[in-house]
């Protein structure tokens, strides 16, 4: 699966956004480490809490399938612009892996590729929980 092939995906569920209240459709799509794309649009509510990213669309969507480990995510937006995910859905993505690459795009020929620690450096993880874990115990010895 190249990078263009994910952006054409990504791009295609974007027209499936229901997005009444922004106009602002975004498409997301994610390899997972099986090889499988899962892929997710952006949902809004009219309570706007209860508006969903594409992004976590397509991890929730992955999670609920079984699947944890994953490769790449393309996401698009504006046309015009690239479009980066939102601290939400960053927090989300590095949930599973400081490893994901990132793919923002507007076409798929005019895209950019990041690091989970280019858009998210410093990040709180599984891990810091772990190691918060590991340093309690040693202070009640």
């Amino acid at each position: 699966m190249t990078h263009q092939d994910l952006i054409q995906i990504a791009l295609e569920v974007r027209e499936n956004a229901y997005v009444p209240y922004s106009h602002f459709k975004v498409g997301a799509a994610l390899l997972g480490v099986s090889g499988k794309v899962y892929t997710g649009c952006n949902v809004e509510c009219a309570s706007y809490g209860g508006t969903n990213c594409a992004e976590r669309t397509a991890i929730f969507k992955a999670v609920s399938e079984g699947e944890r480990r994953f490769k790449t995510i393309a996401v698009v937006g504006d046309p015009n612009a690239y479009t980066f995910p939102c601290g939400i859905c960053r927090q989300v993505m590095v949930e599973f892996g400081k490893e994901l690459e990132i793919i923002v795009a507007k076409t798929p020929e005019d895209y950019r590729v990041y690091t989970m620690n280019d858009i998210l450096p410093h990040s709180f993880t599984p891990d810091d929980l772990e190691n918060s874990r590991e340093g309690a115990h040693s202070h009640d010895l």
